[in-house]
């Protein structure tokens, strides 16, 4: 059974049932999962979670789920690979990338809807729905055809043709919302007060936040039960970031870390939807919402939720941020795939891009161990590097001509 206790209000922290519910009523702040860190530490180990499963369920003990009813189709456990050739063009000493490109539907929100509808059902709902930006779409539309639920998802009617056909094949109901992601957030806003449905990061948006945190306890966890000294995350509404920070954390209260961590976490943003970047570029307190403009539509939120939660968290932790443009994104996606053969989508680009703008900038060092979250596959996003990515040459079928287009050096 799952030792989450209750929910906390994150601003003036008053606690409620577990439910699906999602504000508080006596100040609109968001609510937190709350556990019972003393009955975890003493039901955890190194060696229980070796023992479970090769996904985001070997650390049940951590999540707000009940494993035995868990909608799993195999969420996380994705390779941490070392990159060295990579780290070689940023000038740094040992980089590793945090491959969430193989989840089953090829992006981290497998991690996060894998917990939400776990809990959906908990709670007794038979339909699921979402807002997305495209990859938690997919996402909730295959769980949901996975655990015999209806599903509803709203995107907005511009996103990426690839991201539209993966998730209408599942067979659930795919709405085109004419507007920008937080014109769709604000519809699902509204059909969550009217239908009794679990959207997922509406009323269920507690229990579905906590499945970020199994990105940091996997690469604790590969890394011998240590922690980076460095993470640069991609920010969208800034829930990823807080989530890895608070992951870290937890394993040290439960006694799977010898020592309290102390992970610089860093934020990584497109410069044409960076409210939180800008805030802190800015030095500023306030993050102004903004209109999305850039290929990476994945992370094009121009309200995020929780952007003062991030900030507070880059600037306790000594990270940075970072805005950049679209062809530093379209650049770093390729550097990645020829480094090291990853193959990232616009996201993963924005966070490359930045990690370089960092260590160009000496915010990340040449002395740390840091690792870079890769979020979602490249063949999502096809349309963002088609331009760059063609033939190298187009010739006739003989050895000829291809002589004449290439000038081959005796290997």
């Amino acid at each position: 059974m799952s030792h989450a206790t209750n929910l906390r209000c994150r601003e003036c922290s008053h606690d409620y049932d577990l439910a699906p519910i999602y504000t508080c009523e006596w100040c609109f702040g968001p609510l937190e999962v709350v556990y019972d860190y003393e009955a975890i530490a003493a039901s955890i180990s190194a060696e229980k979670i070796a023992q479970g499963p090769e996904s985001i369920w070997r650390y049940s003990d951590l999540l707000p789920s009940d494993v035995d009813a868990a909608v799993d189709l195999g969420a996380g456990w994705t390779p941490l690979v070392r990159a060295d050739r990579l780290a070689a063009e940023l000038g740094l000493g040992e980089v590793w990338i945090k491959n969430d490109t193989l989840n089953p539907t090829n992006s981290f929100k497998d991690r996060v809807v894998a917990v939400a509808l776990s809990k959906a059902l908990e709670f007794g709902f038979k339909t699921a729905a979402c807002a997305s930006t495209g990859n938690l779409a997919n996402s909730v539309a295959a769980h949901a055809a996975h655990a015999g639920l209806k599903s509803y998802v709203f995107v907005p009617a511009n996103l990426e043709a690839g991201k539209i056909v993966t998730t209408a094949v599942y067979g659930g109901n795919v709405v085109a919302v004419n507007g920008n992601y937080d014109d769709v957030n604000r519809l699902c806003a509204e059909l969550a007060g009217t239908y009794p449905w679990a959207f997922v990061n509406v009323n269920v948006r507690p229990f579905y936040a906590e499945g970020s945190k199994t990105l940091a306890y996997e690469v604790a966890e590969q890394l011998g039960w240590q922690t980076p000294d460095h993470v640069v995350v991609p920010m969208a509404s800034g829930s990823l970031l807080t989530k890895v920070d608070k992951g870290f954390r937890e394993l040290h209260k439960v006694g799977l870390l010898a020592d309290e961590p102390n992970v610089r976490v860093s934020g990584a943003q497109a410069l044409g939807c960076s409210p939180i970047a800008r805030a802190w570029l800015d030095g500023a307190d306030t993050i102004k919402p903004v209109k999305p403009d850039t290929i990476a539509k994945s992370l094009a939120i121009g309200n995020p939720a929780d952007g003062y939660f991030a900030l507070d968290v880059v600037r306790n932790s000594g990270g940075g941020m970072a805005a950049v443009t679209d062809d530093e994104v379209v650049e770093a996606i390729q550097l990645l795939a020829r480094t090291e053969g990853i193959f990232a989508e616009t996201a993963g680009g924005v966070t490359i891009a930045t990690l370089k703008r960092l260590a160009e900038q000496g915010v990340v060092r040449r002395d740390e161990r840091v690792v870079a979250y890769i979020t979602g596959h490249g063949l999502k996003t096809l349309d963002a590097v088609v331009p760059v990515a063609g033939p190298t040459g187009t010739i006739a079928p003989n050895i000829e001509a291809f002589h004449a287009a290439f000038d081959i050096e005796e290997q």
